[in-house]
C-alpha cells in the first residue's frame, strides 16, 4: 500500500510489545508517536538506529513524545534485542507485516542484484490527535533520531 499522506489520519493499529502488552494506537492519544519501522532485530543499522533513540530517549520524554519501533520480528527476538542494547522503548511485533503494509512501510527491496520483499525503513511521526505530522522515508540511522528530534520541536 502507499504510504498515507501527511495530514490524513495514521492507520490504527494494536500490536504486542516485548513486554507481552498491547500497544494501540487510540491508547497513545494525547502525546506525539515517533513510530519507526526497521527490517530485523540485532542487524547492524538496526542496532545503530535503536541505540540512537536509546541515547536521546531523555529529549522524547522531555517533549512527551512516545518511541516505538516496529519490525516483523517476533515478541521473543524483540526480548533478546531490548535486553541486550537496554532499550527503554517497546518494540512491536508485526510478524505478518500488516501495519507495515497499511503504513507503506513494507515493499520490494533491491540489494545485490537480488529483489526481495521486505520493511522499507520509514519513520513516521503522528500529532497527538493521531493525524500523520511527517513521513520519514529511506532513513540512514546514523543521525537519524536527532532529524527526529528536530521535527519533534518545530511542531511544537
Amino acid at each position: 500500500m502507499p504510504i498515507p499522506p501527511v495530514g490524513s489520519p495514521a492507520p490504527g493499529f494494536s500490536l504486542v510489545s516485548d513486554g507481552g502488552s498491547v500497544v494501540s494506537l487510540a491508547g497513545l492519544r494525547g502525546h506525539p508517536v515517533v513510530l519507526y519501522f526497521y527490517p530485523k532485530d540485532d542487524t547492524p543499522g538496526c542496532t545503530v538506529e535503536a541505540c540512537a533513540f536509546r541515547d536521546d530517549y531523555a529529549d522524547y520524554q522531555q517533549a512527551g513524545a512516545v518511541v516505538l519501533g516496529v519490525s516483523p520480528d517476533s515478541v521473543e527476538s524483540h526480548k533478546k534485542f531490548k535486553a541486550k542494547f537496554n532499550l527503554p522503548f517497546p518494540l512491536l511485533a508485526d510478524e505478518g507485516h500488516r501495519v507495515a503494509d497499511a503504513y507503506g512501510a513494507w515493499g520490494e527491496k533491491h540489494r545485490s542484484g537480488k529483489t526481495t520483499m521486505g520493511i522499507l525503513r520509514t519513520t513516521f511521526l503522528i500529532g497527538p490527535d493521531g493525524a500523520l505530522l511527517r513521513v520519514f522515508e529511506n532513513v540512514k540511522p546514523h543521525g537519524h533520531s536527532r532529524e527526529i528530534l528536530g521535527a519533534l520541536e518545530a511542531k511544537s
